[in-house]
């Protein structure tokens, strides 16, 4: 299997995706692309399943959009409010397989959401479906939850490819608190809107992170640094600070650290620093 075109997908939709909750990406355009394509997860360089893309649909109407929440995943009232107004373009999705672990890929300068994927990535893509057994490819049910689909196990066996940035290499284990302290760099109060959407908030801490940390909107403009983030799950996650809209690039644990924490609006995130670029977030009440 040659897999040489990659689409690019923010969190949560590449999550409920490759849950198997999701099986139209919205878009503003067409694509005339037909076939396998890489799912690349926003924010972390790298691809992290695949899927056919089998159709493209015409755009769809408001009251369309509403009446296709289970394939699109789109809140009915983030549909009503405008804010998806742009994408209403149904790409269609078949055949989703998630990877047992992401392969980085070379993002070229100018590629926005759909990129070419070289040899080597492709190879190291096909070398895991090889051992993909026919159950690893359905979808898992609506309910599952993804924390282990996005974050990479430092100790995971015989990779076929480099670790990517969202790992922690064997070297950068989970970071040692020391009595439990930390730097307190401010508090956050959680929102339905940052409930529904995955995303903390850090518009009026971003002057409290290091400037190399804080990256520009879209993939090209990662960071040079990233930051080690600690929420109370399996393993940390590396991301950098998206500078326009004020959060955390990589957003795919956040849902599962509300749904860990039970959090519900009204409740403040709190973000510490326990080491140089090393942060711990917990909820509080």
């Amino acid at each position: 299997m040659n897999i040489a075109k990659g689409l690019i997908i923010d969190d949560p939709w590449i999550g409920n995706i490759l849950d198997g909750k999701k099986t139209w990406e919205m878009r503003a355009k067409p694509w005339s692309h037909r076939g396998w394509i890489g799912l690349i997860r926003k924010g972390t360089g790298a691809v992290w399943g695949v899927a056919r893309l089998v159709d493209v649909g015409g755009p769809l109407s408001q009251d369309e959009m509403i009446a296709s929440f289970d394939k699109h995943r789109i809140p009915p009232d983030m549909i009503r409010s405008g804010a998806v107004a742009k994408w209403t373009t149904p790409w269609k999705l078949a055949d989703v397989r998630k990877l047992s672990s992401p392969v980085p890929y070379r993002h070229k300068a100018g590629a926005v959401t759909q990129v070419d994927l070289d040899a080597e990535t492709s190879d190291a893509i096909a070398r895991q479906l090889r051992d993909l057994s026919v159950d690893a490819v359905k979808f898992q049910p609506a309910g599952r939850a993804v924390a282990r689909n996005w974050v990479l196990k430092s100790n995971a066996p015989d990779q076929p490819a480099p670790v990517p940035k969202t790992a922690l290499p064997a070297s950068s284990a989970a970071p040692k608190f020391h009595n439990g302290g930390g730097r307190l760099i401010g508090e956050y109060e959680v929102t339905d809107g940052a409930l529904t959407n995955n995303y903390i908030r850090l518009t009026k801490l971003m002057d409290k992170f290091p400037r190399d940390a804080i990256g520009g909107s879209n993939d090209s403009e990662i960071a040079s640094h990233e930051l080690i983030v600690d929420w109370g799950g399996p393993e940390p996650v590396r991301t950098d600070l998206d500078g326009e809209k004020k959060f955390f690039r990589a957003r795919g644990w956040i849902g599962d650290f509300y749904k860990l924490n039970r959090a519900k609006a009204g409740d403040k995130v709190r973000i510490e620093e326990t080491a140089p670029y090393r942060y711990r977030v917990s909820l509080v009440r």
